[in-house]
C-alpha cells in the first residue's frame, strides 16, 4: 500500500490533509483516486490507514480510518550517527542507508581533512531531509530521522551525549570493548581519515577510540557499516 508522509500539524480530529507536493505524487504520478486507501505516518513515529475523501488542486484530504504499526518499528538504540563530509553523491548515499538503518539523528561534520566546501547548508540540510523522507517511505520506517546543519568537530565533540565512540583507522581498540548502553555517538572520519589531534581531541572529551581491523573501507562504507553493526550489537537488528 502507498504510503504519505504529513506533519502532526496537518492532522485534525479523524481528518488529515496532505501538501501540495505530496498531492501531486499521489494525483499525478500515481494516479489515485477519492475512495481508495493509503498508508500516512507522522514523522514521529505514528502511521494511519486513510480512505483519499477529496483531492484539490493544492492538497488532498484523507480520513483516518484506524492507526496502524509501522513495516518497520523504531529501534531501541538512541544512535545519533556523525560523518565528515564527502564529496559528490557519497553523503547522499550514507543519508538514505542511514534511515534504512534505524538512524535517529545524523549530523554533518566539518573536519581538518575534510575536502568540501559548501556554500549554503541551508540547502544541502534541505536536500538530505528530501532524501530522508524518501527513504523513510521506502523503508517503512514511521519516526523522520533529524539531520544537523553541518557543524565543526570540536564544537560537537563537547556536546556529544551518550555512549561516544569515534572510529579511527588507527590507535584505536577492538570493537569488543565498547560498553554502551541504549544511547550511542559516533563518529566517522572523512576519505583522509582524522588528523592525529582530532582522535587526540575526542579522547580528551571521553571518546572511545575503536578501530575495526581487518578492512580497508571507503568513508561511506564505514559509515553504513558501523550503523549495521551498533544496530547489530546494541539495537534490534538481528
Amino acid at each position: 500500500m502507498r504510503r504519505f508522509y504529513a506533519p502532526k500539524e496537518n492532522f485534525s480530529n479523524e481528518k488529515i490533509v496532505l501538501s501540495l507536493e505530496e498531492t501531486r505524487h499521489l494525483r499525478d504520478v500515481l494516479r489515485l483516486r477519492a475512495g481508495e486507501k493509503i498508508r500516512v505516518f507522522d514523522g514521529a513515529g505514528r502511521e494511519f490507514l486513510c480512505e483519499i475523501e477529496n483531492i484539490s488542486k493544492k492538497e488532498t484530504s484523507l480520513f483516518i480510518i484506524e492507526e496502524t504499526a509501522p513495516d518497520a518499528p523504531e529501534s531501541n538504540l538512541d544512535l545519533t550517527l556523525a560523518v565528515a563530509l564527502l564529496k559528490g553523491e557519497k553523503f547522499d548515499l550514507v543519508v538514505q542507508k542511514a534511515v534504512e538503518l534505524g538512524v535517529c539523528k545524523l549530523v554533518p561534520l566539518n573536519t581538518k581533512r575534510v575536502d568540501v566546501k559548501l556554500k549554503d547548508g541551508d540547502k544541502k540540510q534541505e536536500r538530505w531531509q528530501k532524501i530522508a523522507l524518501e527513504a523513510c517511505k521506502q523503508s517503512g520506517r514511521a519516526k523522520l530521522m533529524q539531520i544537523e546543519l553541518p557543524t565543526d568537530l570540536e564544537k560537537f565533540v563537547k556536546t556529544a551525549e551518550g555512549a561516544k565512540i569515534l572510529f579511527s583507522e588507527r590507535n584505536g581498540e577492538s570493537f569488543s570493548a565498547i560498553k554502551a548502553g541504549k544511547k550511542i555517538t559516533a563518529l566517522v572520519g572523512s576519505e583522509g581519515g582524522w588528523e592525529n589531534s582530532e582522535i587526540e581531541f575526542a579522547a580528551s572529551n571521553d571518546f572511545q577510540i575503536i578501530t575495526l581491523t581487518s578492512r580497508i573501507l571507503r568513508a561511506e562504507t564505514a559509515a553504513i557499516a558501523v550503523s549495521a553493526i551498533l544496530q547489530n550489537n546494541f539495537g534490534d537488528l538481528r
